[in-house]
């Protein structure tokens, strides 16, 4: 194998593979729709050429071996040119296992919520003791300034996500990375587009624990019933881990202040530059894994205070009029709530606005009706948008996001519909007042409402 073509090549994952390859010797080229910086940039100074749009005649003569990404199906043009050339195609976690993966010290972090930062901290946990691992994350971590690298160490970081590995291969992604330490945060249902029930979500997990080896290690939330549910009967090694007394390793003496939170685990006290109770069962989960990776409680606990946050996690985009404008990623009602929860305790006497944009492949549904009313109860001001490419679901199926807006203003809560960004910045200009904090909730680029919001507020 010498010539690599990757179909999807401008993501981010995809794109670090894609450089990694060419690093390693191998003749890369590839194709996206949407070629445009700074991955494209990269990857042109990495001497990968990239091909705009999809088209049959873009995979070269010499390609041996076709990458082909999640975004991908059956229809793509160049998928099918793979399928009719009778070319071997692979998806990104098989390259990833047999050139990264294979013989590493692999640390998967999985869960429906926690993992981008979990394995963030683990990622820094170990570079800032000296190690420079391997890491691929859902996420930007600010110490690490991007998403995914590939070094020469033993170790590797992995965000381990349950969503199918391509369309030709629908187990879990999380299935190909030959963990040696697998994390599970916790377990809900999600995914709503390829999962029918929570029981496939906890079977998919449950196969995932049975791949750990007899000398690694699962580290399980140990105050979740359906984590623990998952776990029972694994052939691993299992460790709980939780505030429960039940846990095997419980986290007590919990402080929280406004720009910090201190807690005890394993006869050890750590401190991290975060708020809410969610933060620190991440942290506790990243301790762990480093921990049993060989790192020392003073490693750790240097790694920790110096971490500086994930984009798009609780990132304040700005102050306008002293309003201040939040940026956070939470999309799950359970994530919503626990958000909700740590912007209270961070900023205590502000009045707190919640704008959700129900973007997910889950959310769009109304699977969550009743539950996403009670997370945005817990906000002071709620705003609700029309659902985002509403056709992408049947109308029998779809969130009624007026209903939802009632339902959280029958709680007490003052929440407003409002069918477009314009009608959202023109609400909070009109009634937000200084000192309030003003959090936007999605998983997407919501038509740039953060900056749109600071300069109505200036």
């Amino acid at each position: 194998m010498q010539h690599v073509h990757f179909i999807g090549i401008c993501g981010t994952a995809m794109g670090s593979v894609a450089a990694a390859m060419k690093a390693k010797g191998f003749t890369v080229t590839g194709s996206d729709e949407n070629v445009y910086p700074p991955m494209s940039t990269f990857l042109e100074d990495q001497g990968v050429q990239i091909f705009p749009g999809f088209k049959a005649e873009n995979i070269p003569e010499t390609a041996e071996v076709i990458v082909v990404g999640n975004a991908i199906s059956r229809g793509n043009e160049e998928a099918e040119a793979a399928l009719e050339r009778k070319l071997l195609y692979v998806s990104l976690p098989e390259i990833l296992k047999e050139h990264f993966l294979r013989g590493k010290r692999n640390l998967v972090v999985s869960g429906t919520h926690g993992k981008t930062t979990t394995s963030s901290l683990l990622a820094w946990l170990l570079k800032n003791a000296g190690v420079d691992p391997s890491h691929m994350i859902g996420g930007i971590p600010r110490n690490l300034g991007k998403g995914a690298a590939f070094t020469d160490s033993d170790f590797v970081v992995l965000e381990g996500d349950e969503y199918d590995t391509a369309f030709f291969d629908k187990r879990s992604k999380f299935l190909h990375y030959l963990p040696e330490v697998v994390v599970v945060n916790n377990v809900e249902y999600d995914h709503a587009d390829i999962y029918d029930s929570l029981d496939e979500i906890k079977l998919t997990f449950r196969r995932l624990l049975n791949i750990v080896p007899r000398n690694g290690m699962a580290f399980v939330n140990g105050d979740c019933p359906n984590s623990l549910d998952v776990a029972d009967g694994a052939p691993a090694p299992v460790t709980t881990v939780g505030l429960g007394e039940s846990c095997d390793l419980q986290v007590t003496e919990i402080e929280y202040a406004s720009d910090c939170t201190r807690f005890d685990l394993d006869g050890e006290r750590y401190q991290i530059p975060m708020a809410g109770e969610f933060n620190v069962r991440n942290a506790a989960m990243a301790v762990c894994a480093a921990k049993f990776s060989g790192f020392t409680p003073d490693q750790i606990r240097d790694g920790l205070l110096s971490f500086e946050g994930i984009a798009r996690r609780q990132e304040v985009r700005g102050i306008a009029g002293g309003v201040r404008v939040i940026d956070d990623f939470a999309h799950h009602p359970t994530a919503i709530g626990l958000a909700v929860d740590s912007l209270r305790q961070q900023y205590s006497d502000s009045r707190l606005w919640v704008i959700f944009e129900p973007r997910s492949n889950t959310t769009r549904r109304n699977i969550f009706q009743n539950e996403l009313a009670s997370s945005l109860s817990k906000a002071d001001f709620a705003i609700v948008p029309a659902v985002p490419d509403p056709e992408k679901v049947p109308e029998a199926d779809r969130l009624n996001p007026v209903k939802l807006v009632a339902d959280v203003q029958s709680s007490g809560t003052e929440c407003w519909y409002c069918e477009t960004v314009t009608d959202i910045v023109a609400l909070v200009g009109d009634k937000a007042q200084s000192g309030d904090t003003v959090a936007v909730l999605s998983n997407g680029g919501f038509e740039g409402i953060h900056q749109k919001l600071l300069d109505r507020l200036s």
